[in-house]
C-alpha cells in the first residue's frame, strides 16, 4: 500500500516536472515574440532623448544585435535566459542580472513581510467570520475587507502619506533609506535597521490593506463550505472546543483554494509592488519595471517577465504537492 502510494507520488512528480519544463519553454518563446512585435524603437527613443548622432545610433543597433536575423537573436535570447545573464539593458547599458540583483533585496523586504501578514490576517479573520456567519464579526469583517480590497492602491498610499507624513510627521513618506544616508551612511547596524523599518511601515500598511481582503473573503467562503459537513458535527458531539474544531478541522480542510491563491501571489512576488513602489519612490523591482516600460527597455522586461513566469510555475508545482499533505483525500495520479 505504502509502496504503491510512493510510486504514484514519484510518477506524479516526474509528470509535473516535464509538464512544467514544457510550459517554461513555451512561455520563454512567447516572451520573445511578444516583445519583438511590440511598437516602439528603443534606440530611437534614446536618440531623441540624448540628441544622439546617427552613427552612434547605428553603433548601438549593432552592439545590441538588433540588425541580426531573427533566428540568431532568438538563439542568443535563449542562451542568455538559460544562463541567467539576461543580456544588457538598452537604457542603462549595464548587465540586467546586476540591475535585478541591486533591487532584489528591497523588493523582498517590501513584499514578503507584507504578504505574510496579509495572508495570516485574512485567513484568521476569514475563518472566524465564516464560522460565526451572520454575527457582528462576520458583518464587520466582510464590509471592511470589501472596502479596502476595492480601493485604488495609489489612493491608499497617498492617503497614508498625507496623514502620517505631511500632517502628523510620524513616518517617512518615501524612499528606502533617509536622504542623509547618501552622504553619511550609518555606522551602527541597529540605526540602519530602524531607519529602513521606518521607511517600510507605510508601504507595508498599504500592501496589507489592499491584500488581506481577498484572503479573508476566500477563507470565509471555504470555511462556509465545510462547517456543515458531518465530521464537523461529529467533532462537536465529541465535546471538542470550538477553537479546535475551527482551526484543526474546518480550516485545514478549507485550505486548498487558499493555497492556490497564495501560490499565485508569491509567483508574482519578484515583480514587486509596481504602483506602491511608484507612490513611495521605493527603489525595488516594481519601480524598475515601470522605468523599463517608459524607456522601451525590452531585454529588461523580457528578463523580469520570464522570472515572474518561472516563479509562478514553481509556486504552482509546490502547491500541487502540498495538496496531498494538507488533504489526504487528494491522490497523486
Amino acid at each position: 500500500m505504502y509502496q504503491g502510494a510512493n510510486m504514484g507520488l514519484r510518477a506524479y512528480v516526474l509528470k509535473r516536472t516535464i509538464f512544467s519544463l514544457l510550459i517554461i519553454y513555451v512561455v520563454m518563446t512567447i516572451n520573445f515574440v511578444v516583445f519583438l512585435a511590440m511598437p516602439g524603437d528603443p534606440v530611437g527613443f534614446m536618440a531623441d532623448k540624448t540628441k544622439m548622432k546617427p552613427e552612434v545610433a547605428e553603433m548601438l543597433i549593432e552592439r545590441f544585435g538588433l540588425n541580426q536575423p531573427l533566428h540568431v537573436r532568438y538563439a542568443k535570447y535563449v542562451v542568455n535566459i538559460l544562463t541567467g545573464q539576461f543580456g544588457v539593458s538598452y537604457f542603462t547599458q549595464r548587465p540586467i542580472a546586476e540591475e535585478i540583483g541591486s533591487r532584489l533585496q528591497n523588493t523582498l523586504l517590501l513584499v514578503v513581510p507584507a504578504e505574510i501578514m496579509a495572508i495570516m490576517l485574512g485567513i484568521v479573520l476569514g475563518a472566524l467570520a465564516g464560522y460565526k456567519r451572520g454575527g457582528k464579526l462576520d458583518s464587520a469583517a466582510v464590509i471592511t475587507s470589501l472596502t479596502t480590497y476595492s480601493l485604488p492602491v495609489f489612493w491608499v498610499g497617498m492617503l497614508l502619506i498625507l496623514v502620517f507624513f505631511y500632517q502628523l510627521r510620524w513616518l517617512p513618506g518615501g524612499h528606502s533609506i533617509p536622504d542623509s544616508w547618501l552622504l553619511y551612511p550609518p555606522t551602527n547596524i541597529w540605526v540602519e535597521i530602524s531607519g529602513r523599518l521606518l521607511h517600510l511601515i507605510l508601504p507595508w500598511v498599504t500592501l496589507i490593506l489592499i491584500s488581506y481582503g481577498g484572503y479573508l473573503l476566500l477563507a470565509r467562503a471555504s470555511v462556509l463550505e465545510v462547517v456543515t459537513e458531518d465530521y464537523i458535527n461529529t467533532a462537536r458531539a465529541k465535546g471538542l472546543k470550538e477553537r479546535t474544531i475551527l482551526f484543526k478541522h474546518a480550516l485545514k480542510n478549507a485550505l486548498l483554494p487558499i493555497i492556490t491563491q497564495v501560490a499565485i501571489v508569491f509567483g508574482f512576488m519578484l515583480s514587486g509592488a509596481i504602483v506602491t513602489e511608484q507612490v513611495f519612490s521605493y527603489p525595488g523591482l516594481g519601480q524598475w519595471i515601470w522605468k523599463s516600460i517608459e524607456t522601451f527597455d525590452y531585454p529588461a522586461l523580457q528578463a523580469i517577465f520570464f522570472i515572474i513566469a518561472l516563479c509562478i510555475v514553481v509556486a504552482n508545482f509546490i502547491a500541487d504537492l502540498l495538496y496531498g499533505v494538507i488533504d489526504p483525500r487528494v491522490k497523486y495520479e
